[in-house]
C-alpha cells in the first residue's frame, strides 16, 4: 500500500508540531516501502534521546523510547556532518528499490530534508542504518508486549530476537526493555527457557549501564 504524500506530511506534522525559534533540534527519519512489513514507519529523535516510533496514521499511537546518550550523540554528529540534510543524498545510481527514505532536521525555526533510495554517502548510510536499527528494536519490543498479552508460547521467540540484537550489539533503548524482560523472568507462566534468557539479558543490560 503506497503511502501518499499527504499522509507523510500529516505524520510529520504530528511528530514535529509547530517549529519555534527556541525549539530544540530533532532528527526525523521516515521510510516508505510498499510491499514490505511495515510498509511505512517514522521515527523522531530529540537531542535528549527521547524518541518515538510510529507505523500508523495516528501520532498518538507512537511508541515512546529513550535512546542511550552515546547513540543519540552519534546520530546528531552524523546529521551535523551531513549539513543537517541541506544537500542531496541520493546517489542517482540505477539500483533496486530499497524504499524511499527521508532524513529531516527540525530546530531553531528551520527545517531541512533530503530524500533518497540509495546513497553513497557513508554518514547517510550509517544514519539510515541506525534508524533501521531503532525500528527493529521498537518492533521487537512491541512483539514481546503483544506476546505477553496474547501468545505465551510466542514470548520465547520474541526474547530470542532480543538476545540476538544484544549479541550483535544492535539493541538500543535498552532501558525500555528492562521492565518487560523483568516481567517475563519473574512469571512462571512462561517456559523456563524464556524466563532464563530474559533474566540473562536484563542482567547484562544492567551490568553495562553501571
Amino acid at each position: 500500500m503506497r503511502v501518499a504524500a499527504g499522509l507523510l506530511a500529516f505524520l510529520l506534522a504530528g511528530a514535529l508540531g509547530t517549529a519555534g525559534a527556541e525549539e530544540a533540534p530533532r532528527i526525523i527519519f521516515s521510510k516508505s516501502f510498499p510491499g514490505s512489513q511495515p510498509a511505512f514507519f517514522l521515527i523522531t529523535v530529540e537531542r535528549t534521546g527521547a524518541a518515538t516510533y510510529n507505523e500508523s496514521q495516528d501520532p498518538d499511537n507512537a511508541e515512546k523510547l529513550q535512546l542511550e546518550p552515546g547513540v543519540t550523540s552519534d546520530m546528531f554528529q552524523m546529521a551535523e556532518r551531513l549539513d543537517h540534510f541541506n544537500r542531496p543524498l541520493e546517489s542517482g545510481m540505477k539500483v533496486a528499490n530499497m524504499g524511499e527514505k527521508t532524513l529531516r532536521w527540525e530546530g531553531g525555526g528551520e527545517s531541512r530534508e533530503s530524500k533518497f533510495n540509495y546513497s553513497t554517502n557513508e554518514d547517510a548510510k550509517l544514519l539510515a542504518d541506525r534508524f533501521e536499527e531503532i525500528a527493529v528494536c521498537a518492533q521487537t519490543l512491541l512483539e514481546l508486549r503483544r506476546s505477553i498479552r496474547h501468545d505465551r508460547l510466542g514470548v520465547n521467540a520474541a526474547v530470542l530476537k532480543i538476545q540476538s540484537l544484544w549479541n550483535d550489539k544492535r539493541l538500543v533503548a535498552t532501558a525500555d526493555f528492562l521492565p518487560v524482560l523483568d516481567r517475563v523472568a519473574s512469571d512462571e507462566v512462561y517456559i523456563h527457557m524464556a524466563r532464563e534468557r530474559a533474566a540473562q539479558i536484563a542482567d547484562a543490560i544492567r551490568a553495562r549501564s553501571k
